[in-house]
């Protein structure tokens, strides 16, 4: 059904349109998204050449999708729609290596802040919490018990958070008992991810730390990216779902990496 009010619509509103739908949808085609917004198919086009410039979507022949790629990584309100049981069971197992008086960081990764929602009623105060992520800031800033440093940076509103060479450099000065952080693909030993900004930035926090916990939900094992973040022997413990394949976890077991599997709750998909 055709949107007869998108040809009347300025090429950014009906761009923020195109993006909400495409990041809802995880994917569409050229032509479905010009019978939808009433333009025509170079129209469509160009809307999304300006997309894919401002990283929101990838284009492929005939169409886009907000799906991550070895090059790509989804844009965070895509990432927040995503594999949330599986993370939601992985932050549960996280949540029972936090003991109160301790410091903990998070990186700006979805899936640490699922551990964010749980801090905000866990019984584990006093409890000090570093992160550079917007939507954990929020999560927590009014929280009783909670002592919130909040990393600077230079705001990237694509990932939510505050990266940079002042986001590394404020990590630097840090100590913490536990780093809790999230990659995008793991393969061969290795934890991997698509922008070189980011990895910076992840390597800083794992060095900043006492131990350092990854974790993954399943589709992100047998997977690799562009730009190798450290040696998966860096982490104390990789914590995966049980959605993991047998074939996944002997990769784990042969680089001998230390991974615990982490039960879905009973009746989630």
């Amino acid at each position: 059904m055709s949107n007869s009010s998108g040809g009347q619509q300025g090429p950014a509103a009906r761009q923020a349109a195109m993006a909400e739908q495409v990041l809802a949808d995880g994917s569409a085609t050229a032509a479905e998204l010009a019978e939808r917004f009433g333009v025509s198919l170079m129209t469509i086009h160009r809307d999304l050449d300006e997309l894919e410039r401002q990283g929101i979507v990838r284009k492929f022949r005939g169409g886009v999708t907000a799906q991550p790629s070895g090059v790509f990584e989804s844009n965070v309100q895509y990432r927040l729609k995503s594999m949330r049981a599986e993370k939601a069971a992985v932050a549960e197992h996280a949540l029972r290596m936090v003991e109160p008086g301790m410091a903990i960081l998070l990186d700006d990764s979805t899936s640490t802040l699922e551990i964010a929602r749980r801090l905000r009623t866990a019984e584990v105060t006093p409890l000090t919490v570093v992160t550079n992520f917007l939507e954990a800031i929020n999560l927590l800033a009014d929280q009783r018990g909670i002592h919130l440093m909040a990393l600077g940076g230079d705001y990237d509103p694509l990932h939510s958070s505050f990266l940079g060479v002042s986001c590394v450099e404020a990590v630097e000065q840090l100590r913490v008992d536990v780093c809790f952080a999230s990659t995008s693909a793991v393969h061969g030993g290795y934890a991997y991810h698509q922008e070189q900004h980011i990895v910076s930035v992840k390597r800083a926090m794992l060095d900043a730390a006492a131990r350092n916990v990854l974790l993954i939900d399943h589709t992100k094992l047998g997977r690799v990216a562009l730009h190798r973040v450290v040696p998966l022997s860096r982490f104390d413990t990789v914590l995966v779902d049980d959605g993991a394949s047998a074939e996944a976890l002997r990769d784990l077991d042969e680089h001998k990496v230390r991974y615990e599997v982490c039960a879905m709750p009973v009746g989630e998909p």
